[in-house]
């Protein structure tokens, strides 16, 4: 039968050794294909990682990150700015008292040892900003205006006393006492100072309403912050 069919349909149908090798190189590599895949999608064995209680922490690991946070703390405390104020009057112990930037007068009263007994502190603001080098008076009666027809300067009756008068502590009657300044501009000075916590220079005296560059000429010389 095999010889009755035409030459070109025998050679097609004839098994020659180099297809045979051809296909069961790719049977191989189908079957290792296969094999590999199914390796891969076997399923394994999870470890479940160990629940730690909390502030397990290891000692090693809180040390640290303790000891930068230690000693960042210990350089700002070192850093922290200081002033020195006179706390005196009916205060139990009063002196020179060094305190943090940004503290009240509250904080220096505290720092005193607290008002006296039946002390009349009505006229201290407690809530004001402290200034490097100023003097806390506490219990002092306020000194009375200068008569009508007053000189202007630092003599008795001028409302002044001895140096120059200190903007963070002075009262209305004792500002009203400087040259040029009457009650409604001493108000505005003690208003500006309770809005800004305070004098940091004299010449922050310009920004307040009512004082012009003459006029603070004239007090630049007699006032301290």
């Amino acid at each position: 039968m095999r010889e009755r069919l035409p030459l070109w349909l025998q050679e097609r149908c004839e098994v020659r050794p180099r297809a045979v090798a051809a296909v069961g190189v790719v049977l191989l590599v189908a079957v290792g294909f296969a094999g590999q895949q199914y390796w891969s999608a076997r399923p394994r064995a999870v470890t479940v990682p160990a629940v730690l209680a909390p502030g397990a922490v290891p000692a090693a690991a809180t040390a640290s990150a303790g000891a930068p946070a230690a000693g960042a703390g210990a350089a700002g405390a070192a850093g922290a700015a200081r002033i020195v104020v006179d706390v005196s009057g009916k205060v139990r112990d009063p002196g020179v008292r060094r305190l943090p930037a940004g503290s009240r007068v509250e904080d220096a009263l505290a720092a005193a040892g607290g008002v006296r007994p039946g002390t009349d502190t009505t006229g201290l603001n407690r809530a004001r900003v402290l200034v490097d080098g100023e003097q806390v008076v506490v219990g002092a009666p306020a000194q009375p205006p200068p008569a009508a027809g007053a000189g202007g300067g630092s003599g008795p009756g001028s409302g002044l006393g001895p140096g120059p008068l200190s903007l963070g502590s002075a009262t209305v009657a004792q500002l009203d006492g400087l040259p040029g300044v009457g009650p409604v501009l001493a108000q505005h000075i003690v208003d500006f100072r309770t809005a800004r916590g305070g004098f940091r220079s004299v010449e922050e005296l310009r920004q307040v309403d009512g004082i012009g560059e003459r006029r603070f000429a004239d007090l630049r010389t007699l006032v301290r912050p």
